[in-house]
C-alpha cells in the first residue's frame, strides 16, 4: 500500500484502480455519492448545449433511430465491417453485438484543465475499440472489453448522475462504435434535464457521414490526431491505412461544426475542437508534420494538447523502435515547431521528468 502511493497517479492508474472498484462493488456509475459542486448550477443558466434544440424538435431521437439502423450492417466506423450488430455478431471493434458495455463511469480530474474545472469531466469509459493500437495505455478496457452491460437507461441514469455530482461535462471516452448508444441514451436524459456539454472523446479516426449526423449534437469535440503517414498507422493500428486522410478530413469537419475551443472567463471549456497529439519516440507519430498541418488548414488559436506521456505498454515491447519512452529532446522539438508555426493555444506539459 505504501508504495502505491510513492509513484505518480497517473490517468491510466486512476482509470484501472477506479474501474476495478466499479466492477467489484457491481457500481454503475458514479461513487463519489456526496461530493457536491456548484459548478453546474452557476454555468447551467449561461449555456445551452447543441442537443436540447434537436431533442425539443424530435430530431435527435430520429438521427439515433439512423445510427441504431446502420447497426444492422455495421457502418458505424472507418472499418465498416458490416456485420449485423442487431443480431449480436461481432466485428473487428469486438463489441458484443448491440450490447452496451461500460468500464467505468466518474469525475475525472486527470484531462485537459478546461474540461476539468473544480467538478470534474464527466467520464463515461466504454469498453472496445475499433483502432487497436499495439501500444494501448487502456488496453484492459479497450483490447480486453473489461466492463459491466449496462441499458440505455442506465446510461441516461449515469449522465443525470454526474450533471448531479458538479461536473462540467458529459465526456464519452471511444464513443465510435457506440454512438447509436449514445445518442438513445442521450435523448432519454435530455428529457430528464441533461443539460451539460458533450464531449466526444475520439482518436480522431471517424467518417464523414457519422459526423454529419452528429453536428449540432456534440458541443466539444476531442480528437487524438495520432500519425502522419499510414504505414506507420496500418503497423502500430492493427492495419489502419486509412487513418491519416480520414483524420484530416474529420478534424476539419468537427471544426466547421464547432469551431475554435476558448474557455469560458472561469476557465470552463463548452464548445470547440480540441486536438490532442502524443509524441512518440523515433517521430513514429510524424509530430513535426501534425503541427504544421494544423497550423496550415486551422486557426493558429486552435487548442492542441501535445501529449508527453507516451508509455510503452501492451505489445509495445515486440516493436523495437516504440519499446521505450519519448526523451525530453524529442518532446522539447515537438513544441518548439508548433511554436515557431505560431500556435499560440497550446497545452503544454511539464517534461522536465522525462
Amino acid at each position: 500500500m505504501k508504495n502505491m502511493f510513492l509513484k505518480p497517479y497517473t490517468r491510466r492508474r486512476f482509470l484501472k484502480h477506479t474501474s476495478k472498484f466499479c466492477l467489484k462493488v457491481g457500481l454503475s456509475c458514479v461513487f463519489f455519492s456526496g461530493f457536491k459542486t456548484e459548478a453546474f448550477s452557476k454555468t447551467a443558466t449561461a449555456f445551452e448545449p447543441a442537443y436540447l434544440k434537436l431533442h425539443k424538435t424530435g430530431e435527435l431521437k430520429k438521427r439515433a433511430e439512423k445510427l441504431w439502423a446502420m447497426m444492422e450492417t455495421c457502418q458505424l466506423c472507418p472499418r465498416a465491417c458490416g456485420v449485423n450488430r442487431l443480431e449480436g455478431e461481432i466485428g473487428f471493434c469486438r463489441t458484443p453485438g448491440a450490447t452496451l458495455a461500460v468500464s467505468a463511469s466518474h469525475p475525472h480530474f486527470g484531462e485537459e484543465r478546461p474540461l476539468v474545472g473544480k467538478g470534474g469531466s464527466g467520464t463515461i469509459f466504454l469498453t472496445h475499440c475499433n483502432l487497436r493500437c499495439v501500444f494501448c495505455q487502456n488496453w484492459e478496457v479497450a483490447q480486453l472489453g473489461r466492463g459491466v452491460e449496462r441499458n440505455l437507461d442506465e446510461l441516461a441514469k449515469m449522465m443525470l448522475a454526474l450533471q448531479q455530482v458538479g461536473c462540467h461535462n458529459i465526456n464519452f471516452v471511444t464513443p465510435t462504435h457506440y454512438s447509436a448508444h449514445i445518442l438513445r441514451a442521450l435523448d432519454m436524459a435530455a428529457g430528464a434535464g441533461l443539460q451539460l456539454p458533450i464531449v466526444y472523446n475520439t482518436s480522431g479516426w471517424e467518417r464523414l457521414e457519422i459526423l454529419d449526423i452528429l453536428d449540432g449534437i456534440v458541443d466539444i469535440y476531442l480528437p487524438d490526431f495520432k500519425y502522419w503517414e499510414s504505414a506507420m498507422s496500418a503497423k502500430y493500428s492493427s492495419g489502419a491505412d486509412s487513418y491519416p486522410e480520414m483524420t484530416r478530413q474529420a478534424i476539419l469537419a468537427m471544426h466547421g461544426q464547432v469551431g475554435v475551443a476558448h474557455p469560458t472567463k472561469k476557465g470552463i471549456m463548452q464548445k470547440g475542437l480540441m486536438i490532442r497529439h502524443l509524441v512518440m519516440p523515433n517521430n513514429t507519430g510524424g509530430s513535426e508534420k501534425i503541427m504544421s498541418w494544423i497550423a496550415r488548414k486551422l486557426p493558429k488559436d486552435t487548442f492542441v494538447n501535445i501529449m508527453a506521456q507516451y508509455n510503452p505498454l501492451y505489445k509495445a515491447y515486440d516493436y523495437r523502435e516504440i519499446s521505450r519512452r519519448i526523451t525530453g529532446k524529442e518532446y522539447k522539438k515537438v513544441v518548439k515547431r508548433a511554436k515557431k508555426l505560431g500556435l499560440t493555444n497550446l497545452d503544454v506539459q511539464g517534461y522536465w521528468w522525462l
